[in-house]
């Protein structure tokens, strides 16, 4: 689920509006290690809203963390087609469902998605001079990539929220 930037988007992150969240423990995220980019089989890699593909013996990054939350934790926003056969991949990791396009969902990168403790709770994200509310159903893998399970794409940095076009 690693997609297009939004241009012109200076995303300052989201305030967890859940009360467990508020309090984040400090950690340092550091990467975690490497992984080497394998080049796709004929069109295995989904390249929908400029996608990138594993490139065959480039280094990745990989990290289990992400940055510590706070109301001005700066994010990489990106937008995926969640719908079923969209680049967002298969059913969502949260409800095992697909979503419209035109429904306010995020995956969120492993760190914060953390084995799913954020599953269907809200955050909200502000840029621009404006907000939206998101509800997290899926993670944006930072540990796994280029292979058939992730469309050959590489693993999402530790700081991505992964948007559906509603956000």
């Amino acid at each position: 689920m690693k997609n297009q930037i939004c241009t012109g988007v200076s995303v300052l992150f989201f305030l967890l509006l859940v009360t467990k969240w508020s309090i984040v423990e400090a950690q340092t995220c550091q990467p975690c290690g490497k992984i080497r980019g394998i080049k796709a089989p004929p069109g295995q890699c989904n390249k929908e809203n400029d996608s990138d593909c594993c490139v065959q013996g480039k280094l990745y990054m990989i990290c289990k963390c992400s940055p510590q939350v706070s109301g001005h934790t700066k994010v990489k926003l990106t937008i995926n087609n969640i719908e079923k056969g969209g680049d967002g991949g298969g059913p969502f990791e949260c409800d095992n469902q697909y979503h419209s396009d035109d429904t306010p969902v995020v995956a969120l990168s492993t760190g914060w998605f953390n084995n799913k403790q954020r599953c269907l709770n809200y955050i909200t994200i502000y840029g621009n001079g404006r907000s939206v509310q998101a509800k997290v159903v899926d993670e944006c893998d930072s540990i796994m990539g280029c292979d058939a399970d992730h469309d050959y794409q590489p693993p999402c940095p530790n700081n991505i929220v992964d948007a559906s076009k509603a956000v």
